[in-house]
């Protein structure tokens, strides 16, 4: 039974992590940021444009896949991986 705790315990850990990294990206870079950000250019945009319309997105489905990476090794190191 301890061994489940653990599990939910870095299962939980990974899901902070990944809303944290989302939270301060979107809400962060895209809107609190956005001035100091528009300073800087990325392809001809303004850096806090492109966060605010198109970066949050890009890292929001690079979290998806570093999510289930990092789950699946968790599933592994717990023994409750689908085979």
């Amino acid at each position: 039974m301890r061994d489940g705790v653990e599990y939910w315990k870095a299962n939980l850990r990974l899901i902070i992590i990944c809303l944290v990294i989302w939270f301060v990206v979107s809400y962060g870079f895209g809107i609190l940021m956005v001035d100091s950000l528009n300073s800087i250019r990325l392809g001809g945009y303004k850096l806090g444009f492109w966060f605010a319309q198109q970066g949050s997105i890009y890292v929001f489905v690079a979290l998806i896949f570093f999510y289930a990476k990092k789950m699946d090794k968790l599933d592994r190191e717990h023994n409750v991986h689908e085979d």
